[in-house]
């Protein structure tokens, strides 16, 4: 079904300190977008234009995709190829897949094939790197496609690198707090699409439910199974959070499902990566993200 309730693109601003920043990189400008689902019903043309437009009039110099280009079929990858071959950056275009884009068995292949072939590059459990090697971009594999595989990819980075990790699903925080992440970007929430002030997402009116009923009983009663499937995390829904030592940022995606959004705009971030300032203690808690609405 097609959403009902549609709301205005929102760019979201903020700066995120990267230790070991080289001042090469001092400034990158980066431009995160996620979850197209480019199907005909879930993301309207006159949105993407608007997003490609106002990508490029940011002058990146590194975009950030982090997955569901399509939703099930993933033939209209193919019109989306089309459409984002217009949108540039300086460093180029890095890419990780959703669970989406793995749907069906041939999925991950066509959709990897029509974004290489605009020049975007998609990493599947691989590492990238800008200015020889002053920073390391990786792709993880989906959650859900069981492929996920930190342990194969971290130990390829030398510990002084930065990273910013690309992983679809923002669970994969929870499993990657034994390895260094100076920033993860993930999506597949939507921001919850309906967020309630002052509750927040929908889905947390759920949690009295989650906690009093006996986690056997749930995935019997619909709503908890439908919400669980998704995410557990859903404390994660939108935005910057700090797990662990590392940072995480959830974008609210570009595509909707029915019914719709509701104080949960579309989104496209701009991020600013600066190096961090000398910690003047080992006790004192690392700094967030300077956000700019």
């Amino acid at each position: 079904m097609n959403p009902i309730f549609l709301e205005s693109l929102k760019i979201e601003r903020l700066t995120v300190e990267v230790e070991n920043l080289s001042s090469s990189l001092q400034g990158t400008k980066v431009i995160h977008l996620s979850d197209f689902h480019y199907d005909g019903k879930r993301l309207s043309e006159s949105l993407l234009a608007e997003v490609i437009d106002l990508s490029n009039q940011e002058n990146p110099d590194l975009i950030l995709l982090t997955g569901d280009y399509v939703t099930d079929d993933p033939t209209p990858i193919h019109g989306l190829a089309l459409r984002l071959k217009k949108i540039k950056s300086r460093f180029g275009i890095f890419a990780s897949l959703g669970n989406h884009d793995n749907y069906l068995p041939h999925s991950r292949q066509i959709i990897t094939r029509a974004l290489q072939n605009i020049n975007i590059r998609v990493l599947w459990n691989e590492i990238d790197f800008l200015m020889g090697r002053e920073l390391a971009i990786i792709g993880f594999a989906d959650l859900w496609s069981e492929e996920f595989a930190p342990h194969f990819v971290f130990p390829k980075i030398a510990p002084q690198v930065p990273r910013i990790v690309l992983s679809h699903n923002p669970d994969t925080a929870e499993l990657l707090k034994k390895w260094r992440v100076d920033l993860q970007l993930s999506g597949h929430t939507h921001g919850g699409q309906i967020v309630i002030p002052p509750i927040g997402v929908f889905q947390n009116l759920l949690e009295p439910l989650r906690q009093t009923i006996p986690r056997f009983f749930h995935p019997y009663i619909p709503v908890l199974r439908e919400c669980a499937r998704v995410v557990r995390h859903w404390e994660w829904a939108s935005g910057y959070y700090q797990v662990g030592q590392n940072k995480l940022y959830v974008n609210r995606g570009l595509g909707s499902y029915f019914p719709g959004r509701f104080y949960c705009p579309p989104e496209l971030t701009v991020i600013t990566l600066v190096k961090s300032k000398p910690t003047l203690s080992p006790d004192l808690p690392s700094t967030p993200p300077k956000r700019v609405n």
